[in-house]
């Protein structure tokens, strides 16, 4: 197991398990970030799971909206990224994980979606980046979890806590990727086949 684990919020007072340490983080501010790497300095392991869904659509919402939800969900990770990359080689190397969404892979969330197929290409980039530097990245894909996010969703969740087991495993075995549900590994498949099997309003 881990010898520490800090927990980041923007308000560290809401960080309450009692083995965690608290760390202020606003991922969407570089200042935050610096700050947050100065005081995990001993970190060999990230984990970037911050995300925001606004329900953007690319033509009706505002653009803001839009540019808020990559702000999150692609620019804060590459943000923790390149201040913690130092961090973890200072220490001897280890390991990054980014937590991704089966709407990585299938268009169901307006920009959302988008932001976190950006997401999956940033992280197939830096593991390519990374290799030679001492430090492998894994994604992680699920679908619906049981948290704050997906509070208002009417559709079976699954347990953060056997996601983070699922993911724990995935950074101990150095897998690529954790597809960690069955709806993540039935549309991954369908990558492969004819866009109409994804979007049923495309078939004809």
């Amino acid at each position: 197991g881990a010898g520490k684990v800090y927990a980041t919020a923007r308000d560290p007072r809401s960080v309450t398990h009692p083995d965690a340490v608290p760390v202020a983080l606003e991922v969407t501010d570089p200042a935050s970030v610096a700050a947050a790497a100065v005081q995990a300095g001993d970190v060999t392991v990230l984990i970037n799971n911050a995300g925001a869904s606004v329900g953007a659509s690319f033509l009706d919402s505002p653009v803001e909206d839009v540019r808020r939800e990559f702000e999150t969900n692609f620019y804060g990770p590459l943000l923790l990224t390149r201040a913690f990359v130092p961090v973890i080689e200072r220490n001897g190397g280890g390991h990054l994980l980014n937590v991704h969404s089966v709407l990585s892979w299938i268009a169901l969330g307006g920009s959302y979606s988008a932001s976190k197929a950006a997401l999956w290409s940033q992280t197939n980039s830096l593991r390519l980046e990374l290799r030679s530097r001492g430090i492998a990245v894994t994604g992680l894909h699920v679908g619906y979890v049981d948290t704050d996010l997906a509070a208002g969703v009417d559709a079976p969740k699954s347990d953060p806590r056997d996601i983070a087991a699922l993911a724990l495993d995935g950074i101990e075995t150095g897998a690529y990727e954790v597809l960690a549900d069955d709806v993540s590994r039935q549309v991954k498949a369908g990558l492969a086949g004819d866009l109409a099997g994804l979007y049923a309003q495309l078939a004809k």
